[in-house]
């Protein structure tokens, strides 16, 4: 069972460093932040390459520093900024030297894909407390994260809404033994549909979550169900859990974020609509629950809760996932690098929706498998599925 994190910080206002602050979760982030100023600051934002709206953040949040990652944009971000005395940094290479800085208590590691990794280990070394956006952290390299996180007593809050709800759901169960999570998925916006209807599927289509407000990567991975293969991957080593106690159902109210079965046959289940606010603040907040004015769920008006299992036939790639959580060693890295290109490629209208499923298991097929890899290991996997899988695509 993951190690629950400390308090020492709360009495004062809690700095936090937001690390992909101009997408959904940073943005979102920076909503808690501004409804309590009294409880939290923003110190640190960055960002990939949208340099006018880390501007705007910027000049209304007054951190120290700022980052943006894409170097062009560098000049235009300097000189907006040139009068406030906010740190300017910029270049992908840059993110572990800004996550090194003494400015921030906690890591919002809300930046999407592999390149989360290297901030987030440093943070973590550095001793600062992470607030985990960024699933694949742990997918790609979970063993090393986590052992990191223990030798450093760092504690890791997950952000995503099924992994606060099992955290929630642990909270006083320390000493219990878990029998098995069970992961929730809405079943995304293909629910139901068969590979005759998927083949025709667009971008436009596939980007639409029925529940969700999420970018576009995060969407897409939804909807292939990749993204629960992911989550289960990544709960594995928050949890401490093995793949045999991780299970997921298809809740299409997402009303039940997820649950937990102790070894009685008692089951928790944390509940809430689906906002990803709720579970930012609890993670920037831990252990204190804090007021809000976030809509409030009406039990006299809900509809019927429904659970089935989920399609794995038609949507392969959550079965992929599973094989590769199942095998372990670099397998998980190597199917998260081929959907990071396989999405890339979809989203840039270069490949189609079920050609997605077939890049990644050819890469997962190719590529070499060491049962334990070291971190250069995992980063030289990382690169040799991203190779791999661009010969397959038209970029």
């Amino acid at each position: 069972m993951m190690q629950q994190a400390s308090d020492k910080h709360f009495s004062a206002i809690k700095r936090i460093g937001i690390f992909g602050s101009t997408g959904s979760i940073g943005k979102q982030t920076l909503d808690v932040i501004a409804a309590h100023p009294d409880l939290f600051k923003a110190t640190i934002l960055t960002a990939h390459s949208n340099h006018k709206l880390l501007i705007e953040q910027a000049l209304q949040f007054s951190p120290e520093a700022v980052l943006i990652s894409d170097s062009s944009k560098y000049p235009g971000v300097r000189e907006a900024l040139a009068s406030t005395g906010i740190k300017v940094f910029s270049g992908e290479e840059t993110l572990e030297e800004v996550a090194a800085l003494d400015c921030y208590d906690m890591m919002m590691a809300g930046i999407v894909g592999f390149a989360g990794l290297k901030p987030t280990l440093m943070g973590i070394k550095t001793g600062k407390s992470i607030a985990l956006a960024n699933k694949e952290t742990l997918v790609v390299a979970g063993d090393v994260v986590m052992q990191s996180a223990k030798e450093n007593g760092v504690s890791i809050i997950p952000v995503d809404s099924e992994h606060s709800a099992i955290f929630q759901c642990l909270v006083g169960e320390e000493q219990n033994e878990i029998e098995r999570i069970i992961l929730t998925a809405s079943g995304g916006p293909f629910f139901g549909k068969k590979p005759n209807y998927l083949v025709n599927v667009k971008r436009e289509h596939a980007i639409q979550h029925p529940n969700w407000s999420m970018g576009a990567k995060i969407s897409i991975d939804s909807s292939t169900l990749l993204n629960k293969g992911l989550e289960m991957i990544e709960a594995k080593w928050l949890f401490g859990l093995t793949p045999s106690q991780i299970e997921v159902v298809v809740h299409q109210q997402s009303l039940i974020h997820s649950m937990v079965q102790f070894m009685d046959g008692s089951i928790k289940a944390q509940m809430g609509l689906p906002d990803m606010k709720l579970p930012i603040q609890y993670a920037m907040a831990y252990p204190k629950r804090i007021k809000n004015d976030f809509p409030r769920f009406n039990f006299t008006k809900s509809s019927i809760m429904n659970f089935e299992p989920p399609d794995m036939k038609t949507f392969r790639n959550l079965a992929l996932a599973i094989g590769a959580m199942h095998k372990g060693g670099n397998m998980p890295c190597i199917l998260n690098a081929a959907n990071e290109l396989a999405v890339y490629g979809f989203l840039k209208n270069r490949i189609g929706f079920l050609d997605m499923t077939e890049i990644i298991e050819r890469t997962m097929s190719e590529v070499a498998f060491i049962e334990k890899p070291t971190l250069e290991e995992y980063f030289d996997s990382d690169g040799a599925a991203r190779e791999y899988a661009a010969t397959l695509i038209d970029l």
